[in-house]
């Protein structure tokens, strides 16, 4: 059972709200055990849910990886065949990476563009990426952060300087470099201005 968009564009965006808000009641549930299991519990089963939460009664494939080619403007991710390889060194660059992270934002940074990169998911990557990003910067701090409007709402909010961001990685990347040094400081500011939003 889904709904389609063209066949209801008003439909289809309550639904949408709707399980994102499922989404961060369930991403608040998914923190609160990283905070106290650690950076372990990040794992393809908390992605996995956060993405079927996210795209719930509007694609079937929630949850899985994508069995497919999928394109996105000009990026064209990996091929379908090696996205569970992708993901597991993505999960596991986060996990070896976390004791040494230089800024509080730099492995949120990183989560955020390499599951764009990805695009490990049929729907709803970014919605997933910006979740992951959101669980790592609370788990960095210590803490389910305060503000009225958390970090994914502030890049939903406002997507150029993050399209900007993600393409400048997307470059560096490309040129053989690993940059996330503009998405990290972007993160940055999104992070006060939800801490000072209380």
């Amino acid at each position: 059972m889904s709904v389609r968009e063209k066949d209801d564009p008003d439909f289809f965006a309550r639904i949408q709200e709707q399980n994102l808000l499922r989404q961060y009641d369930l991403l608040t549930n998914c923190i609160e055990i990283g905070l106290k299991n650690g950076i372990e519990s990040f794992d393809k089963y908390t992605l996995w849910s956060l993405n079927h939460v996210a795209v719930a009664n509007i694609a079937q494939f929630g949850g899985r990886y994508r069995k497919g080619p999928i394109y996105v403007g000009n990026h064209v991710p990996p091929h379908f065949a090696i996205v569970e390889n992708e993901m597991d060194r993505f999960i596991s660059v986060i996990h070896e990476n976390w004791q040494i992270s230089n800024r509080p934002t730099d492995l949120a940074a990183y989560a955020l563009w390499r599951m764009n990169w990805i695009h490990p998911f049929v729907e709803g990557n970014g919605r997933t990426a910006r979740a992951a990003c959101y669980y790592l910067i609370c788990l960095h701090h210590g803490a389910l952060l305060p503000g009225k409007k958390i970090v994914p709402e502030r890049i939903r909010e406002n997507r150029q300087p993050y399209y900007k961001a993600l393409q400048a990685a997307d470059r560096q990347w490309g040129n053989g470099h690993f940059d996330i040094s503009e998405l990290s400081s972007y993160l940055e500011q999104l992070l006060k201005d939800q801490l000072r939003d209380n």
